[in-house]
């Protein structure tokens, strides 16, 4: 039956997408000011079946302990560390915010998100291995990496790794690098847990096969049309504030919602594509988080790795991923999100984008037009003793990288995650991609900075803020104390092993 209701409710929040992002928000202010009426609004029938579910995700648990993509080589020669820093730092948020979750219950326990596991980098060849020791020794400057391990010694790194030593070329220049205080975290699970808890709160309301619209504003309030794609019926629910927090599908929306702080944002969809192991020996003989570096060209979520997850309760063992092209925004999206999403004020941003980053074009067609042989030939690299009938082809989710303008080039391709505010801070949409979940907190944080800046300064919500997250206020980098201190009160909530 279809049908259209007039609007009858008016809230404080509504949240579009039930992901990672929008599960935080929502704790975040539930826990700030619990008189908060929210609405929250998916298209799917599920919470976190996009980039938040497991096998979806291209990376799990991104502190920049692994990934070589963070610190980039300079045309000197040095190895830049402030990115890697900041995520490392934003990592360290998290797992404090997680730990509130898990002490006052509203979290089921820890072990079913989160494991302690290595993680590890490998290179090989001299150049390689001479960026890695760059790399460690600019990294122990800061507090955040204590505890790292660097080893050219491959009988050191057999004991890390015993697959990827295995019947390597002793001849072969090697080095890695180790984090003991790694993790791995199922993001579909600690979404689908905080809108457990979020449902069961009063003036919250959680709708799945609804789809958002459009997006006006009026009277100072957002008028957000939503229609239920299981009975048709259209409604719209006016709220205060509104976050689009839909992954891929964030960009289309935040062009519906027509603020001037949207114009000249555009979007590159990058699909992908993962080799999961089915032998329950193999995956059973390895145990860590093997990053490498990036094949020239590749975007940073198609770093390889062959990566220990812990997936439905299960040990789970995936390399990838492998880029590939569609023109879709979502897993689930439509073909016509691409040229859809194309308009007047974002056409010269992606045509100069896309003349600059004519080689990741390259790439990525390549990469569309690999064999199961070409999949196994990178694999082999990590896992010299990989049999093809270990492993399984699975299609992994959609990212879609930020295309932004940019006074000199007219636009350029951003590997991030952008925070696009209203000025008046009633609406904020997040775009981009990696690191995304693992930095949620810091960036659900600046978000409420920039929309609820007055409730935020009150001493009650700075009050409940360092209750949550005991390091607010005061960076990490740079003060050894607070870093250990607090990584020994997370350890302990989450029930991590002890670095």
């Amino acid at each position: 039956m279809t049908g259209k209701s007039k609007s009858n409710s008016t809230v404080d929040v509504v949240l579009i997408g039930a992901g990672i992002m929008s599960a935080t928000l929502g704790v975040l202010l539930k826990e700030l000011q619990p008189d908060l009426s929210i609405e929250i609004f998916e298209r799917l029938d599920v919470a976190a079946a996009e980039s938040s579910d497991a096998w979806n995700n291209a990376g799990t648990g991104h502190s920049a302990f692994c990934e070589l993509n963070y610190t980039p080589q300079l045309p000197d020669g040095s190895v830049e560390t402030k990115k890697a820093v900041s995520i490392a730092e934003s990592f360290e948020v998290s797992k404090q915010f997680w730990s509130f979750l898990v002490r006052n219950k509203i979290v089921d326990s820890p072990e079913t998100f989160i494991k302690s596991i290595p993680h590890i980098s490998f290179v090989w060849g001299d150049e390689n291995v001479e960026f890695l020791r760059e790399r460690y020794n600019n990294l122990q400057k800061s507090d955040l990496f204590k505890g790292m391990t660097f080893s050219e010694d491959p009988k050191e790194l057999a004991s890390w790794m015993p697959l990827v030593m295995n019947e390597r070329d002793p001849k072969e220049k090697v080095a890695g690098t180790k984090m003991e205080l790694g993790t791995d975290v199922n993001f579909g699970a600690l979404t689908r847990m905080m809108f457990n808890y979020l449902q069961k709160k009063e003036n919250v309301s959680m709708h799945f096969d609804h789809e958002v619209r459009k997006l006006k504003q009026n009277d100072g309030l957002w008028e957000v049309k939503v229609k239920n794609e299981t009975t048709g019926k259209k409604r719209v629910v006016k709220a205060k504030f509104v976050f689009i927090g839909a992954g891929g599908g964030s960009l289309p929306l935040l062009e519906k919602a027509g603020i001037p702080e949207g114009n000249g944002f555009g979007g590159f969809p990058v699909s992908g594509q993962w080799l999961k192991c089915v032998n329950p020996e193999v995956i059973e003989r390895h145990n860590a988080k093997v990053y490498g570096k990036a094949s020239v060209g590749a975007p940073p979520m198609s770093v390889p790795h062959l990566d220990t997850r812990m997936i439905d309760g299960k040990k789970a063992l995936l390399f990838g991923p492998y880029a590939g092209f569609s023109t879709r925004f979502l897993k689930h999206g439509s073909l016509l999100d691409l040229p859809l999403s194309i308009k007047i004020n974002n056409i010269r941003p992606m045509i100069s984008a896309g003349l600059d980053n004519l080689q990741l074009t390259k790439y990525l067609i390549d990469q569309v037009r690999q064999s199961p042989e070409d999949r196994m030939v990178a694999l082999r690299e990590y896992l010299p003793t990989a049999k093809m009938e270990d492993w399984e082809l699975e299609t992994a989710g959609q990212r879609v990288q930020v295309i932004k303008k940019d006074e000199k080039h007219g636009g350029v391709l951003e590997f991030g995650t952008e925070v696009v505010t209203a000025a008046d801070g009633s609406i904020a949409a997040l775009l981009g991609a990696s690191p995304g979940a693992s930095t949620a907190v810091s960036i659900m944080i600046t978000l409420m900075e920039r929309c609820f800046s007055d409730q935020i300064k009150t001493e009650d919500w700075q009050k409940k803020l360092k209750s949550m997250i005991p390091s607010y206020g005061q960076p990490l980098n740079g003060n050894a104390q607070l870093t250990e201190e607090i990584r020994i009160q997370t350890t302990h909530a989450l029930s991590l092993k002890t670095a």
